[in-house]
């Protein structure tokens, strides 16, 4: 059997602050019954708990994880970028190449404006 009390702690805790303990209800595991645990460390398909308990990774974060949780050349990337700046808030030519990219991948896209705001 499982131990799963570092989990329950975790749930415990993330109640105290956000609405039914998850960010989004299907993680809440009410439809199904039982309580969510919650992931310390992902790499390739699978993840570990904050128990320590390994499992292989279904969901590949719905998309995303395509190539598996932290592939080395998407770290060597996201490493290469950030020694640049992680926010600018100003224009750069980084916007630009990926309005470009956005574009090119997208032919009936013709132009595009990234925001964080919704609109």
């Amino acid at each position: 059997m499982r131990s799963h009390t570092k989990s329950a702690a975790a749930f415990a805790e993330a109640r105290r602050y956000i609405p039914g303990g998850v960010n989004s209800p299907v993680r809440a595991f009410r439809g199904v019954g039982g309580e969510p645990f919650f992931v310390e460390r992902a790499e390739g398909a699978h993840i570990w708990d904050v128990d320590g308990n390994e499992l292989i990774d279904y969901v590949g974060t719905w998309g995303p994880a395509i190539l598996g949780h932290a592939p080395k050349v998407v770290r060597d990337a996201i490493t290469d970028a950030a020694s640049r700046g992680v926010s600018f808030g100003i224009p750069n030519p980084y916007e630009i190449e990926m309005a470009r990219t956005i574009c090119a991948w997208v032919p009936s896209i013709e132009k595009v404006r990234m925001v964080n705001s919704g609109t």
